[in-house]
């Protein structure tokens, strides 16, 4: 068998901004030599992370929390600590399912995809990535434009920060789509737009999504709320906000659905006291910030039914 993490790179060297899946070669301790019933021995741990560029600086970066890992899990023998790459989130899902990825961390979009459309993980703890617990989106607008309402929408275009992001792509345009609007991708500002549509583009950049909405030319932009509170409070005062989505984890740690109990249960011990060990919280910190691992609010299910709520759609896309 195999015991993966995995988070993702969405931007720089994000602890997951990118996909990473921890994987482990494990020899069931009923048959390992030295072991007792129901315990497990694993000989390697390697992180998988999805990322298409800089992948030397990301596997870098992942290092010392791989071999955190390793020793932690490690009993009567040593544990390799390993990291490995892989393309897209739908090769991680294959992963998954064919038990060569085992572990994984992401934002609520990603998971939602994984672990509901594919059908290959399962929710286990939350991760307070940049110190947050949650977080949401907001849609808002240039305070002295003609857009009062959502409504006013309709014809226009709007501004999305990334096609990746949870924050400033799905989770708006979910919001939106579950209010009646009908969305419809651009590839310019000038494009035309119909009547009784909502156009987006994406500006691939915070200070350029703020930008083209201060000067008017969008309608409206969408990122998450800590977006916006990096914001100087002269550029604050020139927005007004919208609409806010529903909150949801910043990020989240799945595992593949037939994991053995009892690696679950050691993976998500070390997890969640990882922030009370000097090294372990050291650790955490220069992964994004993060502050620690806790437990699902309302637990696994509540929590697959919220990411439901959000970015479930009978269209296909």
């Amino acid at each position: 068998m195999t015991l993966m993490f995995v988070t993702r790179q969405t931007r720089g060297l994000a602890f997951v901004s990118a996909i990473a899946a921890l994987l482990f070669d494990i020899i069931p301790g009923s048959q390992a030599m030295g072991q007792t019933p129901g315990r497990v021995e694993a000989k390697t741990i390697t992180l998988g992370i999805v990322a298409e560029i800089n992948q030397k600086e990301v596997e870098e970066h992942f290092r010392d929390f791989v071999r955190y890992m390793a020793r932690k899990l490690s009993s009567a023998s040593a544990i390799e600590g390993r990291i490995v790459m892989a393309p897209t989130q739908a090769r991680l899902a294959g992963l998954l399912t064919e038990r060569r990825a085992d572990f994984y961390m992401e934002s609520p979009h990603p998971t939602y995809l994984i672990n509901s459309v594919y059908g290959a993980g399962k929710l286990l703890l939350r991760r307070w990535k940049g110190g947050m617990a949650e977080y949401h989106a907001l849609i808002f607008t240039n305070r002295n434009g003609e857009i009062k309402r959502l409504e006013d929408l309709r014809g226009k275009i709007v501004a999305f920060e990334d096609p990746g992001s949870t924050s400033g792509h799905y989770l708006p345009k979910f919001f939106l789509s579950r209010r009646g609007f009908k969305l419809s991708q651009k590839s310019q500002i000038g494009a035309n737009v119909a009547a009784g549509e909502v156009g987006y583009i994406f500006a691939y950049a915070q200070d350029k999504l703020v930008d083209w909405v201060l000067t008017k030319q969008v309608a409206a932009g969408a990122f998450s709320n800590d977006d916006h509170a990096t914001l100087d409070e002269r550029k604050k005062s020139e927005l007004v906000i919208l609409a806010e989505t529903d909150k949801l984890p910043r990020h989240m740690v799945s595992v593949r659905k037939d994991l053995a109990p009892v690696l679950v249960k050691r993976l998500e011990k070390i997890l969640l006291s990882m922030h009370q060990d000097p090294e372990g919280r050291l650790i955490l910190q220069r992964g994004d910030g993060t502050t620690k691992f806790d437990a699902l609010p309302g637990g696994e299910l509540a929590m697959r039914q919220r990411l439901l709520d959000a970015f479930y759609s009978s269209e296909k896309k």
